[in-house]
């Protein structure tokens, strides 16, 4: 895969788990990238602390005014939207006024206007206003990440008030790779207009997630189906709960669970990367630093 040199590709959330791994797919396929985060000190680098080649920073802070956003994505060729914590439809907003040729979003499994899950209800309102822009786009929909449920353990507990659903989850690095490979595919518009669900080769349980860790860690993970109005601001890993237990974005996404939303498996990964996804078990023996809290 190759792009062009004089074609910008910018990151947004470069700083994030997503972001970050993004940067160096890019920065490896010789990309020309912009790099969006809201803290210089959250930039990506290599192992010697030398910046990304290709690669330029742009510090934009939360909450930006609408001509700042505007200014970062000017002259890009594509945007690669990273979800964050703040409205999706902003930066999006900023990026068709920027007149960019191309968008390609990150969203999430189960994006509608009544989705069940808080951050899909979110995504879908980005969705809708890409669709209506006039741009070239593409949407990713991610699964939960193998991380969000490694970080939902606490004191050898996974609490999550997920019933008997269970969830394909999925690895950053699984869908970074199906992202670097609609940004960089040489073959044109091949993916416009296309939605693709990423997710990871098979749907387990609370229980088997349980086991799942138990067996990575060597002492025993249990799963509790917690209430969905536990109170507990550390039962999960989100943190600061809202007056509605509801609106929260872990108590909802386990409700999405309990749903079924996230129990289709797709082959679009291995599709994308040219190689199988990961498995939450594979990304356990592969990533052991993203779970060494666990091992604490």
């Amino acid at each position: 895969m190759a792009t062009s040199a004089d074609r910008v590709v910018v990151v947004t959330g470069a700083g994030g788990r997503l972001g970050t791994r993004l940067a160096f797919r890019l920065a490896a396929e010789g990309a020309q990238q912009r790099l969006i985060l809201p803290d210089v000190r959250r930039a990506p680098h290599l192992t010697d602390g030398r910046p990304l080649p290709n690669a330029s920073v742009v510090v934009c802070p939360d909450g930006a005014a609408p001509d700042v956003l505007t200014a970062t994505f000017a002259g890009a060729d594509t945007v690669l939207l990273v979800p964050a914590r703040t409205d999706p439809v902003r930066p999006l907003q900023a990026a068709i006024a920027a007149d960019v040729r191309r968008v390609v979003l990150v969203s999430e499994v189960g994006a509608s206007p009544n989705a069940v899950s808080r951050r899909a209800r979110d995504a879908w309102r980005a969705e809708r206003r890409l669709r209506s822009s006039g741009l070239q786009w593409t949407v990713l929909r991610s699964s939960v990440p193998h991380s969000r449920l490694t970080d939902a353990v606490v004191d050898d507990v996974l609490r999550a008030p997920a019933g008997t659903g269970r969830v394909a989850s999925v690895s950053h690095d699984d869908v970074a790779d199906a992202a670097t490979a609609v940004l960089l595919d040489e073959r044109v518009h091949l993916h416009d207009q296309a939605v693709y669900d990423l997710t990871g080769p098979e749907a387990l349980s609370g229980d088997d997630v349980a086991r799942v860790l138990t067996e990575a860690v060597g002492r025993p993970i249990t799963y509790e189906p917690s209430p969905a109005a536990d109170p507990d601001p550390d039962a999960g890993p989100f943190h600061g709960r809202p007056d509605d237990p509801s609106d929260d974005p872990w108590t909802s996404c386990c409700a999405a669970v309990a749903a079924g939303v996230f129990e289709k498996v797709s082959a679009t990964v291995e599709s994308l990367a040219a190689r199988p996804a990961r498995s939450l078990a594979t990304w356990l023996d592969d990533y052991p630093a993203e779970w060494a809290h666990l091992r604490g």
